[in-house]
């Protein structure tokens, strides 16, 4: 283990944000909190947008490690106790507030992603994720996006005074199965996962049950806290408890507003992507998980033991199962209708959507104007939004297939499976081989787009920057 004496802050800057790339549990706020005038930012649920990529992604969270220093030995991990060549690194809190602090004043950043590896031991790691977003809250009044892990095996009261500074908080699943974790990651098991899920999932029922809505105002009536368990805290400060005492819910800091996330790494064992979207199935429907993200596997660590696939990691099966998960959250679909034990993998030449509506084609062609929203979305082509569009506009006119390509139908791949005031858009047979054929020559060009490419973007990607004495961030050309 290399442990850099006398680092500076750009030196561990850019240790710890390298060391997080592999860490894609965090996406767009889902919050909405307007800045007072006093404290420093804002957070909108329409996501962290204000810078991207070349690629498209969005970089606009400070995304880095408290420390890469860790006792446990995941054989995946580059970070992993084991790893003598890694050079470590460790952020106080107060350097992630002013890294923070002056990102933000230079509009490179939004808000914060903050992971760690376990340093000495959980609850320490914890407390010093505490400690950084306490002073970020109340010292710097920092009132931006600010996503934590909750590190397994610490305290229960730990996590829940943490939970009511930020806004989202995640524990990694890590891999789909406990046999999994008991081959890769001896330290950990499923248990010491599951129980900060569990608890973050109890805290946040609790603490949405302290608010009563008023009818008609817009506003929430907030209950006399009689539970002790159960803090009353706006980044520190005591709530008002008093009967009768009114609060605009989206001036108070609830318990983990945005919700929790989990991450697991696909391809590093070997379960179908049955089993991983069962998985991923029952953390949302028992913990109400707010997202589950697919990792595909990249062998950071070069462990002979583990995958090491010649095209490098299976990105294209990390899209079929975001494909999935869209359909099993936003389009009513239940995994079992889209896999089963005897099919227990997605099709690598098609979308989760297509290939269920190719097995099911008694099901269609779909006529537009008749057909309710849930049998719309499950279509080819045709969205959430464009099913709502659909569903509004035919009340008061007659559509057709311009008016549905503006409302963003895909028709490219819609136009097989529906029909609009009874007639196709072109003479098309209903029929498998016929529709896959040509759905094919579409597809496959846009999986050719997806190349074995895994880097992680950085925030100097095309700049070099110098950190001044004075605290001061330079940019050179």
């Amino acid at each position: 283990m290399l442990i850099e004496k006398d680092m500076d802050l750009m030196q561990k800057l850019h240790i710890l944000g390298d060391a997080a790339k592999y860490d894609v549990s965090c996406s767009s706020s889902g919050v909405d909190r307007r800045g007072d005038g006093k404290s420093l930012g804002n957070c909108l649920s329409a996501g962290l947008c204000h810078a991207f990529a070349g690629d498209g992604r969005c970089i606009s969270l400070l995304k880095i490690l408290l420390t890469n220093e860790c006792i446990f030995n995941c054989r995946y991990c580059a970070n992993n106790c084991n790893r003598a060549d890694t050079p470590r690194a460790t952020f106080t809190p107060e350097e992630v507030c002013q890294l923070t602090v002056e990102f933000y004043r230079r509009n490179y950043i939004e808000g914060l992603f903050l992971s760690s590896g376990i340093r000495i031991s959980p609850l320490v790691t914890m407390e010093a994720i505490y400690q950084t977003v306490h002073q970020l809250r109340n010292v710097h009044h920092f009132y931006g996006y600010i996503h934590v892990k909750a590190i397994p095996g610490a305290p229960p009261e730990l996590i829940e005074k943490t939970g009511y500074l930020v806004d989202r908080m995640s524990v990694n699943l890590e891999l789909p199965t406990g046999e999994g974790l008991r081959h890769l990651a001896p330290n950990k098991n499923r248990k010491t996962l599951l129980t900060p899920m569990r608890q973050i999932q109890n805290l946040r029922q609790r603490n949405d049950q302290a608010f009563l809505p008023n009818s008609g105002s817009g506003q929430r009536n907030i209950k006399k806290q009689e539970d002790a368990s159960l803090p009353g805290t706006l980044y520190g400060q005591k709530l008002p408890a008093r009967k009768g005492q009114w609060e605009s819910r989206e001036k108070v800091q609830g318990f983990v507003p945005a919700g929790q996330s989990t991450q697991m790494i696909i391809g590093a064992t070997p379960e179908s992507d049955y089993q991983i979207m069962k998985v991923s199935e029952g953390l949302y429907d028992r913990f109400q998980m707010k997202r589950v993200y697919y990792s595909a596997f990249c062998n950071v660590t070069e462990d002979t033991t583990l995958p090491m696939p010649v095209t490098g990691p299976p990105l294209l099966r990390e899209h079929r199962l975001y494909q999935a998960d869209f359909l099993m959250r936003f389009y009513q679909f239940k995994i079992d209708e889209l896999l089963s034990e005897d099919k227990p993998n997605f099709n690598v030449f098609l979308d989760p959507k297509c290939d269920w509506a190719l097995r099911h084609l008694e099901q269609f062609p779909v006529e537009i104007m008749r057909a309710d929203y849930q049998t719309l979305l499950r279509v080819p082509g045709i969205g959430v939004k464009s099913a709502k569009r659909i569903v509004a506009a035919r009340r008061s006119a007659i559509l057709d297939y311009q008016d549905l390509k503006k409302m963003g139908v895909v028709l490219k791949r819609a136009l097989y499976f529906i029909t609009c005031n009874g007639r196709q858009m072109y003479p098309v047979k209903v029929e498998e081989d016929y529709i896959l054929s040509n759905l094919l020559n579409s597809e496959n060009r846009a999986v050719r787009e997806i190349g074995p490419v895994y880097r992680q973007l950085s925030l100097f990607d095309d700049q070099k920057a110098t950190l001044t004495e004075d605290g001061i961030l330079v940019l050179d050309a």
